[in-house]
């Protein structure tokens, strides 16, 4: 086998690793924690379903890329709970060393291209980067909403800050705030969030 196909094949193995990455979310029946596999899958639905409802401009084939990447570096990083402000601190360096760790190991251009990529999804500029970077927040809220708020309360994580977190994307556009609204009203609704501390 030549050394490129080589390279590719090594990868694909290596990134198997991303399904056993747990995040603090649960899947639907609150069982177990939700992997970033499942976490990445759910977010490319939620793409395909929601482009041109957000904004018909998105380039679907774009922003499906941005998912497939944007949390790889975790596979050597690990994943960082939304709610955990000690463990944000380093969070940009920690994924940076990762994600060169990890695309070091493809050939060049194909390096070059998902290092971009990466780049592209934490630079949050481009209208699909931005459009992503609301759905990874948007598919957070939403399996918390599903499972009734479990990790909420596990956390003690307080309704003021889940709606600090998820104020700048829901604020983007009106489709957003109509979805961050029917969520919110669920959760509200359901007596999701934890008892106030103290």
């Amino acid at each position: 086998m030549e050394k490129r196909m080589e390279q590719i094949i090594k990868f694909l193995g290596e990134i198997d690793k991303f399904k056993s990455i747990e995040r603090r979310t649960r899947v639907g029946n609150a069982e177990r924690h939700e992997n970033d596999a499942e976490h990445t899958w759910h977010m490319c639905m939620f793409a395909l379903l929601l482009h041109t409802e957000i904004d018909g401009k998105i380039n679907l084939e774009r922003a499906l890329k941005l998912i497939l990447i944007h949390d790889l570096a975790e596979i050597y990083a690990g994943d960082t709970y939304a709610h955990d402000p000690v463990a944000r601190q380093d969070k940009r360096q920690r994924e940076e060393l990762a994600a060169e760790q990890l695309f070091q190991k493809l050939p060049e251009d194909i390096e070059k291209e998902l290092h971009e990529l990466w780049e592209e999804y934490e630079a949050n500029e481009t209208i699909e980067a931005q459009f992503v970077q609301a759905i990874d927040k948007m598919q957070a809220l939403s399996q918390n909403v599903l499972t009734n708020g479990k990790v909420w309360k596990e956390n003690m994580v307080q309704a003021d800050q889940i709606f600090r977190y998820n104020e700048e994307w829901s604020n983007q556009s009106p489709r957003y705030k109509d979805i961050f609204e029917y969520l919110w009203t669920k959760a509200e609704r359901g007596n999701m969030f934890p008892a106030k501390k103290g």
